[in-house]
């Protein structure tokens, strides 16, 4: 009976597909032939091409802002603005150095209560010391980042229109040397002292008297640049 039955699905299955094979072939016959696509080497519409040569330039611009006269003696007013403070920590410093000294010239000629008050001068000295060198150092910081970005704003105002004038198509700063993206350049490509002799040009601040090396300034953000052109530096402190 199994076998009868097995027999009956075989042909079942047999006279279905002979029936599709046909039916497919006829729908094959009939069925609409595809579009002919275009003739791909056809000429396609002419379209105008502009050929564009890049002129690319790198500056360090921290060190423009710097270095500029503005610059120079913007940070000659500022070392001046915290001398005062500078050396008061230098006195108070001078004295705890001479209560050490004290305190170990007198070896074991002091009583234990004796050196044990003189160790708690020392060291709530030593705390009031950390504790203005801190704040003196921050409000220096502060003082130094605020100059900086009013004068690194002007700065770039002035690099943005030279770098039209002469038609650059890019400029990359290349401040840090670490994590700058230029790794290579001609020197003929470095335009730094050109925006720099354009900003003293502009701003008339006369050169300053040599004073010792060329302040660090510090590091900003990287500056937006819309395709406007117009921009400014981020406010950021400078590095610890």
């Amino acid at each position: 009976m199994k076998r009868s039955f097995t027999l009956v699905c075989l042909l079942a299955s047999a006279t279905g597909v002979g029936s599709i094979a046909p039916t497919s072939r006829a729908l094959a016959q009939q069925a609409p032939s595809a579009p002919t696509p275009a003739d791909s080497t056809a000429p396609l519409a002419s379209t105008p091409v502009v050929p564009v040569t890049a002129k690319v330039a790198i500056i360090a611009f921290q060190q423009a802002v710097a270095s500029t006269n503005e610059g120079q003696r913007n940070f000659a007013q500022l070392r001046v603005k915290f001398e005062p403070k500078q050396a008061e920590l230098k006195t108070k410093s001078d004295e705890i150095d001479s209560l050490k000294k004290q305190l170990q010239d007198a070896g074991t000629n002091l009583s234990e209560p004796e050196r044990d008050a003189r160790l708690r001068t020392i060291d709530e000295k030593t705390k009031s010391l950390q504790r203005s060198a801190e704040d003196a150092q921050n409000e220096a910081q502060s003082a130094m980042s605020d100059m900086y970005q009013q004068l690194a704003q002007k700065v770039y105002a002035v690099l943005d229109t030279y770098a039209n004038q002469q038609k650059f198509t890019l400029v990359l700063d290349a401040s840090n040397q670490q994590n700058s993206p230029v790794l290579w350049a001609s020197p003929a490509t470095d335009i730094t002292k050109a925006v720099v002799d354009a900003y003293n040009a502009k701003s008339g601040v006369p050169p300053q008297p040599a004073s010792g090396a060329t302040p660090s300034a510090p590091r900003p953000s990287t500056p937006a640049h819309p395709g406007t052109g117009t921009t400014r530096p981020s406010t950021t402190k400078p590095p610890q």
